[in-house]
């Protein structure tokens, strides 16, 4: 999938994993998260994925000319896990929005785990 911003001078298209990735740098740099997460559908495994697989622990989903962002992360223990989202969900919004152009509707977070 392609993300397209149309303006006066023509149209840009950026590609499904460069917003992926910029969704999981920008959720890295946040205090309390210590890695992201894939979850296997089939047998509920949760593994933790590092620097080189940012984009498994990332769905985004195209509504109109917004996107919608899933994240799942590993949260570090004895951090207040609402304040870690909250940060996590504004930083995530203002990144993307600034380095692509694309409206954000909803930042969604599950928290798989916690790191002790």
């Amino acid at each position: 999938m392609e993300f397209k911003i149309k303006n006066d001078i023509g149209t840009i298209y950026i590609s499904e994993e460069v917003m992926l990735k910029v969704v999981g740098y920008a959720a890295l740099e946040c205090y309390g998260i210590v890695a992201m997460s894939s979850k296997r559908a089939k047998d509920g495994f949760v593994e933790w994925l590092g620097r080189e697989n940012l984009s498994k622990g990332v769905q985004l989903r195209s509504v109109d000319d917004m996107i919608d962002v899933d994240l799942y992360i590993v949260v570090e223990y004895g951090v207040s896990v609402t304040e870690v989202c909250n940060s996590i969900k504004e930083v995530v919004r203002y990144k993307l929005e600034k380095m692509t152009g694309i409206k954000v509707r909803n930042v969604n977070i599950t928290v798989e785990g916690i790191r002790v």
